[in-house]
């Protein structure tokens, strides 16, 4: 398996459906991975992202904590596969030499990566390719670049035509 390192970027609710998306996209490529997740994980995951402060810790911080106190640390996860329309994640724990890989779902593990600042890694075969750009009118022989605003909508109107169901039937 050929993992390829990954980011967050973005969390969307998918409007049709009121479902939580978070997006990775491969850190060095425009490639992404679309992952629907739970309300709680996206609640985690854009309180770290948005850096809002909490008065006690939540779970994810609580598993970051105690492995700290135990000497141990999240080396990285790694998104590794989709089986039954159900994405497999690992996080890879390291203590004093010895390398722990534990089962998780990938919600949770993209939350516990940004906890603990460590990479997010995707098997390559689960990346797609990233919507593709609307042609625009050039001007002066160049196509303008999009905003910000206009991509984060290209890629809304994206996710609305995905079905999470569609994932099982991808061959790899």
């Amino acid at each position: 398996m050929r993992v390829i390192e990954a980011r967050v970027n973005g969390l969307i609710l998918e409007h049709k459906t009121q479902q939580n998306i978070v997006i990775l996209r491969e850190a060095e490529g425009q490639r992404i991975l679309p992952i629907w997740i739970g309300p709680g994980e996206a609640q985690a995951i854009r309180r770290i992202l948005s850096e809002e402060p909490f008065p006690r810790p939540l779970t994810h911080d609580l598993v970051v904590i105690t492995l700290e106190g135990l000497k141990a640390k999240i080396s990285r996860v790694i998104i590794a596969d989709l089986r039954e329309n159900t994405f497999f994640a690992s996080v890879i724990v390291e203590r004093e030499g010895e390398v722990l890989s534990i089962d998780a779902r990938p919600s949770d593990s993209i939350a516990l990566a940004l906890r603990a600042k460590a990479p997010i890694y995707v098997n390559e075969k689960l990346l797609q390719p990233a919507p593709a750009e609307e042609p625009q009118a050039p001007e002066a022989g160049e196509a303008p670049a999009l905003t910000d605003e206009e991509k984060a909508e290209q890629l809304r109107r994206y996710l609305e035509k995905l079905n999470p169901e569609d994932f099982g039937k991808f061959q790899f």
